[in-house]
């Protein structure tokens, strides 16, 4: 007592005469090294208990804006702003956006007294600064995009090579000229595969080749990713293949600077990978370049498999994790090395100085690993908390983290909207905000431990370490598993298990001789921690397969948008608040469980082509009308539709006979070029190849998809719905639901019109014009 008298003393003589409240006083002994903003006053959390409901929550929420929860705020109105700029159906003029930005900084100014008015005006403004970035990115990626697919000779410099598990090598090439036919309207950057390669092509060579190019395709399903929307901000205007190998061709046009560096640091991380395979083999090696270098396409699909099943796949992508454990592994060996020197130490900032040099070791990192998004925005969270610790702040704070989110949206808003950006995000806030519900735990007064001997503190901290991994894994997977099941329709059921079973050797073993493997390679003497790094990847992926091989279907369906921001809200208000106001966040809880338990699947599915269907049977069974359905996509719709295996369609001889037998057993029937199935209540759907075809079904059928572009209204009113190739060549795919009571279906499709920047070259297909599909003769 007499100790927390006197710090109490001490922090008034830092308080001007009048500002000091009891209530305020957090004694510098307890909680110590606690950050101020994560938890909040003891003595003020006690006093809030005793007053009325009313005022208690006025004192929470006068709390809340001391600790400076608003600025906590600010990223997620940016967010919210890019997400509705997303969601517009229209691009909104930049000239407008920054005319609204500006009035409202005139009005936050003049109702900056009216606290609740300042704080909306400000929330608003934050918002639409969000939505003004994403409009800037738009307009700096201005990306040409193939209209429709096409063959053409493609002369390209080389800018990016990777080496695939199928044996086929990816090449993502800058294009300088097209011929045979010339391109009007050629992209500006390509990504072509190809069977092989000239073996001395290196990065900024020029190739010239026959390819066929196509567009970036949309969402296999309504809400799904969209690769257009994603290779617009990443400059890939086309995807196809090489239909010869390309040959090395003369070099017309000198490179600047800029990209002969980008390409010199390719060059770099691929011969970091090709050291890499010459001391391992197998998925060991292209793992551990992935780890290293950031090359992964050689990884089998087999172990990517079994990492997804598993909730492992996050260590292949580098991010947060890795960043935490290169800088983490840096910045132990830095401070151990200074411990050795007591009397330096005792007179250095030494935690500084291995702050900075972790700093350095996570920048070449983030250059090695080849920069992608994800690993740039952990690099700035990380780099964001290393600052923090220079100028004797806490590193592990919710404002840093909100200091990262500002940075990372001004730089690439579109990120907001994919998974990598929601779950890191997620995690981390659910992590400090677990921490510091821990905390406020804590400083509850403890009964006195006993003295323990050798063995007893070695086990008590093994036990901790092990309770301090499952309490982490826990909060982030519960953090991160909504936003996993909305965007793949998939969760790990056994996540927890293999993460307390796998993440110790990762962060002990994998990691820590990744790093000194990398620092060793050029000495030359990398192969040794790279086998022991190697033996520490193989007991990974034998823990994978093991628990891959024991885990139930994956699959949970589609998870509705509204479901998904009801839980984020409730994430939201448990990680940024502190004390009771926590509780708001359960009817959040409530209703997000509610709105998914109510969830209503589609009963049909078109793939964008128009030539796959898919209709829900009975027995988590999908029926489609093709024997050789893609890939991609059937695993999509699968995991989408909550459903494990699906089945191929009959072929019988005539159209009456695929009609009985659609009558007697589920699944398509075929014949004729015609398909046909009923649903679980009976309602037949068709795939016609044309629309002379279609009229037969008019008054039969509740669905007619026409694999014919030049098909027009078919049927009449109140007869079957109709989806014709072109509705899906200019609109995308579409999942239908049938109406009850005879109501006509809800045919809803990935794309709207009018089109946004990323989408608009849907409309130059052919197929989106009405015309048929080019035929060479």
């Amino acid at each position: 007592m007499a100790g927390d008298t006197r710090q109490d003393e001490e922090w008034r003589a830092f308080v001007p005469p009048g500002e000091a409240d009891e209530a305020d006083i957090v004694p510098v002994g307890t909680g110590a090294g606690i950050p101020l903003d994560v938890i909040p006053s003891p003595r003020r959390d006690v006093a809030t208990r005793t007053l009325p409901v009313g005022k208690a929550a006025a004192r929470a929420v006068s709390d809340e804006r001391d600790r400076g929860t608003g600025f906590v705020l600010v990223p997620v109105a940016m967010a919210l702003g890019v997400i509705v700029y997303g969601a517009l159906p229209f691009e909104p003029p930049l000239v407008l956006v920054a005319a609204i930005v500006g009035a409202l900084v005139v009005t936050a100014h003049f109702v900056r007294a009216r606290p609740a008015l300042s704080f909306a005006v400000l929330a608003t403004l934050a918002a639409m600064a969000g939505m003004g970035t994403a409009g800037l990115e738009t307009w700096r990626a201005d990306t040409a995009m193939m209209g429709s697919e096409i063959g053409s000779e493609i002369t390209g410099r080389v800018v990016r090579i990777e080496h695939q598990a199928t044996g086929r090598i990816r090449l993502t090439v800058d294009v300088i000229s097209t011929a045979r036919p010339e391109l009007r309207y050629a992209p500006d950057r390509v990504r072509l595969s190809a069977r092989n390669v000239p073996p001395d092509l290196q990065l900024g060579m020029t190739i010239i080749g026959i390819a066929r190019l196509m567009p970036p395709s949309g969402p296999v399903r309504p809400g799904g990713y969209d690769f257009a929307y994603n290779s617009y901000y990443d400059g890939i205007g086309a995807i196809g293949f090489f239909l010869r190998d390309p040959v090395i061709a003369p070099s017309s046009s000198p490179l600047d600077w800029r990209e002969t560096l980008k390409l010199r640091l390719e060059g770099v991380r691929l011969d970091i990978a090709a050291r890499v395979r010459a001391v391992l083999e197998g998925a060991e090696a292209e793992i551990a370049a992935t780890l290293i270098a950031g090359v992964r396409a050689g990884i089998p699909e087999t172990i990517n498999e079994d990492l997804r099943k598993t909730g492992l796949a996050h260590i292949l992508s580098i991010s947060g994790l890795h960043m935490a454990l290169v800088a983490g592994t840096v910045l132990v060996a830095i401070r151990g090395g200074f411990a050795l020197f007591p009397v330096f130490a005792s007179r250095r900032p030494v935690k500084k100085y291995a702050a900075t040099i972790a700093l350095v070791a996570a920048t070449l990192y983030l250059g090695i690993s080849g920069g992608e998004v994800a690993a740039q925005r952990s690099y700035i969270m990380l780099a964001v908390m290393l600052v923090a610790i220079l100028f004797d702040r806490a590193a592990l704070t919710m404002r840093n983290l909100a200091i990262s989110a500002i940075i990372v949206i001004a730089i690439s808003p579109h990120e907001v909207l994919g998974p990598s950006f929601q779950m890191s995000f997620a995690a981390t806030a659910a992590l400090i905000g677990a921490y510091g519900w821990w905390s406020e735990r804590r400083r509850e007064p403890e009964a006195v431990q006993p003295q323990r001997g050798a063995i007893g503190r070695i086990g008590m901290g093994t036990l901790k370490f092990m309770l301090g991994l499952a309490a982490t894994s826990v909060v982030a997977g519960l953090a991160t598993t909504l936003y996993g099941a909305y965007h793949f329709h998939r969760v790990s059921p056994h996540a927890l298990w293999v993460n307390l079973t796998a993440m110790p050797i990762v962060s002990a073993i994998v990691m820590p001789f990744a790093v000194l493997s990398a620092i060793l390679i050029p000495l030359g003497l990398e192969a040794l921690p790279l086998k022991v790094m190697g033996a520490g990847l193989t007991a990974v992926l034998e823990i994978a397969a093991w628990f891959a091989a024991r885990s139930p279907i994956d699959a949970v369906g589609s998870l509705p948008v509204t479901a998904v921001a009801v839980f984020t809200i409730g994430l939201l208000i448990m990680t940024a608040l502190s004390g009771r106001l926590r509780l708001a966040a359960l009817p959040f809880l409530i209703v997000g469980t509610g709105l998914i338990a109510s969830r209503d699947l589609p009963d049909v599915l078109v793939s964008e082509d128009g030539r796959l269907v898919a209709v829900a049977g009975t027995g988590r069974t999908l029926y489609v009308n093709r024997d050789r359905p893609n890939g991609f996509t059937i695993e999509n719709w699968l995991h989408g539709m909550d459903t494990d295996r699906f089945e191929k369609p009959t072929e019988v001889e005539t159209i009456a006979d695929a009609l009985a037998r659609a009558d007697t057993s589920p699944g398509f029937a075929c014949a004729e070029k015609t398909c046909v199935a009923r649903d679980g209540e009976g309602r037949l759907v068709t795939h016609v190849p044309d629309a002379v075809s279609a009229f037969a079904f008019c008054t039969s059928a509740a669905l007619i998809v026409i694999d014919d572009a030049t098909a027009g209204p078919v049927c009449r009113n109140g007869e079957a719905a109709i989806v014709t190739k072109k509705d899906v060549a200019r609109r995308g795919s579409a999942e239908i639901r049938f109406g009850s009571d005879g109501a006509a279906p809800e045919i809803v499709h990935a794309i709207r019109e009018p089109y946004r920047p990323w989408h608009t070259h849907r409309q130059f297909s052919r197929e989106a014009r009405g015309m048929p599909s080019y035929r060479r003769e």
